[in-house]
């Protein structure tokens, strides 16, 4: 990674782009209203409710249908992000000073949605506090370990395995602070920051280079946006689904609309898993 001042500006440099990018309209996701809307036609008002005031594993509702569901928001946030990005490079040269650091904050703002979205469908608890405009310590830790995953950061991916593993021994509908901000996971996520600080200085050169050219410019900006903005999300959707917290608990299976009894495990247990799932397929063995 990096070292020294250089280091500790790539770190700072990073937590004021998620700090600036949660700020902005739109940025958070109300985690509640976001399972109800995407939810909504894939289980009942009861197991839906429950998914709502503790887990979507709690509930019992599949991986397969959150699998879609998740697909779905991707989709969603990757078009969005694109021509978000396309539109900002249309002013051409002349306005890189303003159009870049813009379109990163969205860009960076887009991946705190996507985020938020895979989170609260793979069972995280509530990421924002709602009496608190600005981020805290924890929920500025653990975004930043997500931010990690998307760009394939192996320390990343370890330190959000951690988190999770606490999540789901204690049971907490809270993120652990203690860990996140003085414990074994803090470590990690001063140096993710680190290495994200140096990679983002990179991404905003690149979008410089793009914009130079009006229309050109756009259409080169929103692919580049589209090409790296969704297998970043693919890779964070597979971690979260890949993790113990993720697993749907009870007896129960929702296939659509209908709720049936779990009699189908030897059957499943046979299926080719699905990639970064082995180890769950092995352990219900």
């Amino acid at each position: 990674m990096v070292t020294g001042e250089m280091s500790e500006n790539a770190e700072s440099r990073f937590s004021a782009l998620l700090a600036g990018a949660a700020r902005l309209p739109g940025v958070r996701v109300d985690r509640e209203a976001y399972l109800r809307a995407a939810l909504a036609r894939h289980c009942s008002e009861d197991q839906l409710r429950q998914a709502m005031e503790e887990t979507p594993a709690a509930a019992g509702i599949p991986l397969d249908v959150l699998d879609r569901v998740a697909d779905a928001s991707i989709r969603y946030e990757t078009a969005k992000v694109s021509a978000l990005s396309a539109a900002a490079s249309l002013p051409g040269v002349l306005a890189l000073p303003a159009t870049v650091p813009a379109d990163l904050a969205q860009y960076v703002g887009h991946m705190l949605r996507i985020s938020q979205k895979l989170a609260y469908l793979y069972s995280w608890p509530d990421l924002f506090s709602a009496d608190n405009d600005d981020l805290d310590d924890d929920t500025k830790g653990v975004l930043t370990l997500f931010v990690g995953v998307m760009f394939g950061t192996q320390s990343a991916n370890a330190a959000v395995g951690k988190v999770a593993g606490m999540l789901s021994e204690q049971m907490a509908k809270k993120l652990p602070q203690k860990a996140l901000t003085h414990g074994v996971v803090y470590p990690i996520v001063k140096k993710v920051a680190q290495y994200l600080g140096v990679e983002m200085t990179k991404q905003t050169f690149a979008k410089s280079v793009s914009k130079a050219i009006p229309l050109v410019g756009a259409a080169v900006s929103g692919g580049l946006t589209f090409a790296t903005f969704r297998p970043m999300s693919k890779r964070l959707k597979a971690h979260l689904s890949g993790l113990e917290l993720a697993r749907p608990v009870g007896g129960r299976v929702i296939t659509g609309e209908v709720i049936h009894d779990e009699d189908r495990q030897a059957a499943d247990e046979v299926k080719i898993p699905k990639p970064g799932r082995d180890w769950r397929v092995l352990k219900r063995r």
